[in-house]
């Protein structure tokens, strides 16, 4: 029985995950399809590129707190039905799937940023404030968005080792980290070329 609630909450997350802020606010807004120009990245970068500042912040913020969300009602209200600290781990691994592969939207979806912070937050404050604070120092010495998620990405495991110390739960952080970093491969390709976007210029 707590095997299939543990399952049941795993599926949830993975629903929320797919949940693409990015198409769901551009259409609200009367914006193209995120996916149809620019990156083609479902993502508040790119929705910002439309110009509508308000469209893109409402985009990171909903990325962002459906990783929260999940996770914490995992955590809320998992352990009454018996899901265990194994489950809440997957329940993390399986929000930030449904972002990079979301089943309402032909499983192509974000890089996954905003809901891996949402997600590490949720699994531990101290996480994502560590997470955080890496992209802020890489971010402001270098000016790439790209590179400062990179360098989260590396951080984000060896910050859960020293935070938690359970395998499980480094292994999660780990498997979100080589998820995003594989997300980024055609940014990797642009910053070793020269060719990537600066934030700030246009």
């Amino acid at each position: 029985m707590h095997a299939m609630i543990t399952a049941a909450f795993i599926v949830i997350a993975y629903l929320i995950g797919s949940l693409s802020f990015a198409v769901i606010v551009s259409k609200a807004f009367g914006l193209p399809d995120p996916k149809s120009y620019g990156s083609r990245n479902p993502g508040a970068t790119n929705v910002l590129r439309t110009g509508n500042k308000a469209a893109a912040v409402l985009t990171l913020a909903g990325d962002a707190l459906k990783g929260y969300v999940a996770v914490m009602l995992a955590r809320w209200l998992g352990p009454q039905f018996g899901v265990g600290s194994a489950g809440i781990d997957a329940v993390a691994l399986a929000v930030f799937v449904g972002h990079l592969y979301p089943v309402f939207f032909g499983f192509k979806g974000g890089k996954g940023v905003a809901t891996a912070a949402g997600v590490l937050f949720a699994l531990n404050p101290w996480l994502g404030v560590a997470a955080l604070f890496t992209w802020l120092i890489v971010a402001a010495l270098f000016r790439y968005s790209s590179l400062a998620a990179l360098a989260a990405a590396v951080a984000s495991p060896f910050f859960a080792a020293m935070l938690s110390g359970r395998p499980l739960a480094v292994a999660t952080v780990s498997a979100i980290s080589l998820l995003l970093i594989w997300r980024h491969r055609e940014n990797i390709r642009k910053l070793f070329a020269g060719t990537e976007g600066r934030i700030g210029r246009k």
